[in-house]
């Protein structure tokens, strides 16, 4: 009997997780690494930690499974997408820490794209919009602002990569320099028609191709690990960034097929196929995965990038709450929102809007509203800006939904999940097995080595923990969503 170990390195910690062939989790371990915020609206991440980190939880998960390199068929990596690292291929060393996708320095950057190069251009290239969310204004930025690294890429003697790619030189001691399609898609140089990394962009941004890692299937052997890592050789098999992780560990193999990650943000992801949805509202198409030398899959994503750190925002700064998981309780109190909306844009609106100026905003106050109406409209903002996520799709694709698979920390929340199939009026699907980024690693991995033999043998360990159907009657669904895009409004362009 062997085992996939996946490894899940997200923005705050790096997890390391045993699967067996059933889909279940043997051993799970987790450790969180320092965040660094040199300036406001800036974010950074040791890359040496944050290796540390991933080896020492893949260690320990092992460990506690009672397992060695040998129980091991693949390993499969995930990874916080659009987070930049630079390193030097001699000693692979970091040159600078990576920067995150949090971070907004290059806000100027990609203003001044949107004006010479153009955004409709570089969407159409690369399914994106000029933001500094994307990696490529982040490789431009420490080109042109750390002294010398723009004569050392030009010389080839520094490496650029994602997440990904750093874990998996870190892995096989520098032997493969790669990264997956689904990573490479969000990175504001690669195009997702041609399938290579778009010389125009690469020059305009003067980035020298040499820096960039070999684009590859997702599920596919990129290398191996050495042997003094974990005591003998393990194939790295599978790679996607965590959001097309999450879909695919979610079973989503069917075009207009749907799943939403409650995270710090949110990310919806509908997969369509080989299919390219250039979005007019606001959302992004981004590769999703490829199977070995299978056609390429695509999806339409929205992101929403306040969503359960609203609960946190209440909790820490706020102080309504002690714990995170307080909130349904304290929400439960009242029987709706009272009238009182929560925008929660502190640092402005992702998609569909793209409304870097908005701002958090509270509106409908009355002298009867309490903390508990307020604990409700923060958790009905959650499920508003996914519905506006769904409302964008469904014009996009032309496709009507049949229902939303969920994951993330706050699928937890019985009463957002309802309210979320409620305002959608569509069923909300929670899986057995809520760690669905993780689990998408490992069968994407899993498939590479014969480990899982097809796509319909992976689909059918996918298994329904509940199911939450609508129960709301339409006017009211109407209602409470005509306010919400209200409050949207007054919380828009407030920063200008």
């Amino acid at each position: 009997m062997k085992f996939i170990l996946a490894l899940d390195q997200g923005t705050t910690s790096s997890r390391s997780i045993v699967f067996d062939h059933d889909g279940r989790m043997l051993a799970v371990a987790q450790q969180e690494f320092k965040q660094h915020y040199p300036q406001p609206g800036w974010v950074e991440h040791d890359p040496e930690e944050i290796w540390a980190t991933q080896l020492a939880t893949a260690k320990t998960a092992l460990s506690k499974a009672k397992l060695n390199a040998s129980d091991i068929a693949a390993i499969g990596i995930t990874n916080q997408r659009e987070t930049v690292v630079l390193w030097d291929r001699k000693t692979g060393k970091p040159v600078h820490n990576a920067i995150v996708w949090q971070d907004r320095r290059t806000a100027p950057i990609c203003e001044e794209v949107r004006k010479t190069f153009g955004a409709e251009k570089i969407s159409q290239r690369t399914g994106l919009v000029p933001d500094p969310y994307f990696s490529g204004t982040k490789v431009k930025w420490l080109l042109d602002n750390v002294a010398g690294l723009r004569q050392r890429a030009q010389q080839g003697d520094l490496a650029f990569g994602t997440i990904d790619s750093w874990l998996l030189w870190k892995l096989t001691g520098g032997k493969a320099h790669a990264s997956d399609c689904s990573n490479a898609s969000r990175t504001l140089l690669y195009n997702i028609h041609q399938l290579d990394w778009d010389r125009d962009i690469l020059l305009y941004f003067d980035i020298p191709a040499a820096i960039l890692p070999q684009v590859q299937a997702s599920s596919g052997v990129f290398g191996a690990t050495t042997t003094e890592l974990f005591g003998a050789e393990i194939p790295i098999a599978g790679i996607a960034g965590d959001q097309q992780a999450a879909l695919f560990g979610q079973a989503c193999f069917k075009p207009g097929m749907l799943k939403n990650t409650y995270g710090t943000g949110c990310f919806m992801l509908m997969q369509t196929g080989e299919q390219i949805f250039h979005s007019k509202n606001g959302l992004l198409t981004t590769i999703a995965w490829q199977i070995g030398k299978d056609k390429i899959q695509y999806a339409l994503e929205g992101s929403v990038f306040i969503a359960g750190a609203v609960v946190q925002w209440l909790r820490d700064e706020m102080k309504l709450i002690s714990s995170s998981a307080e909130i349904e309780t304290l929400a439960a109190v009242v029987k709706d929102n009272g009238g009182v909306y929560l925008v929660p844009a502190f640092v402005g609106l992702g998609s569909p809007y793209w409304d870097a100026s908005a701002r958090g905003t509270i509106v409908g106050l009355t002298r009867g509203a309490n903390r508990s109406h307020l604990a409700r409209a923060a958790l009905e903002s959650i499920a508003y800006q996914s519905r506006d996520l769904a409302e964008a799709m469904k014009d996009d694709a032309k496709i009507s939904l049949a229902e939303l698979r969920v994951d993330g920390g706050a699928v937890v929340n019985n009463l957002l999940m309802q309210f979320q199939a409620d305002i959608l009026n569509t069923p909300v699907i929670r899986p057995a097995v809520t760690e669905t980024t993780a689990l998408g690693a490992a069968y994407l991995a899993g498939l590479a080595v014969g480990y899982w033999s097809s796509l319909e043998d992976v689909a059918h360990h996918w298994q329904m923990e509940r199911r939450f159907d609508p129960k709301m009657e339409s006017a009211e669904r109407q209602r409470l969503y005509k306010n919400w895009k209200k409050a949207v409004e007054r919380a828009r362009e407030w920063e200008s």
